[in-house]
């Protein structure tokens, strides 16, 4: 398994464009093209510091992942604020149950632990409730659920202290 991440460039979107969840995960996370669409205008119209990626087994497509740095849309969280947040991040139905999603998680995990916008204190993500099998993967890479940080029918946040 060669699991890493490369930043979405002209030449390597729509294998990424591609890519698709299946029919009961389509819940859990946007289309990938919404994805990128709300990193152009985060990047764009708010400044913000926002990285694609694909994420690749050798040379072939089979996932996506997207990180920001301090989200304005969550700054109502404290811990939000100048923290880096896995936004988006899915693994291709076809590629699914072969580890590629904890590798994948573990390299942006290690991406931003580079602290290419700044150090930070906390990495954190959040997934909905029914999403057990990203909850399992979360909570044994070591983040911690932060669920009274959301209201009813929100997703959970969960943190991880870098």
């Amino acid at each position: 398994m060669e699991i890493h991440l490369e930043k979405l460039t002209w030449d390597t979107v729509d294998a990424v464009l591609k890519l698709r969840v299946s029919k009961e995960q389509k819940g859990f996370v946007a289309p990938n093209s919404d994805s990128i669409i709300d990193a152009y205008f985060a990047l764009t119209e708010e400044g913000k510091n926002v990285f694609p990626f694909g994420i690749y087994n050798g040379k072939k497509a089979v996932g996506f992942l997207m990180i920001g740095y301090h989200c304005a849309w969550r700054e109502n969280l404290d811990f939000a604020k100048n923290s880096y947040y896995i936004w988006r991040f899915m693994i291709d139905k076809r590629y699914q149950g072969n580890g590629y999603g904890r590798e994948a998680l573990r390299r942006a995990v290690d991406f931003v632990r580079t602290a290419p916008c700044g150090k930070a204190e906390y990495c954190w993500l959040s997934y909905e409730p029914e999403n057990t099998v990203a909850r399992a993967l979360y909570l044994s890479e070591g983040f911690e659920e932060r669920p009274e940080l959301c209201g009813e029918d929100e997703e959970i946040p969960a943190v991880l202290k870098l």
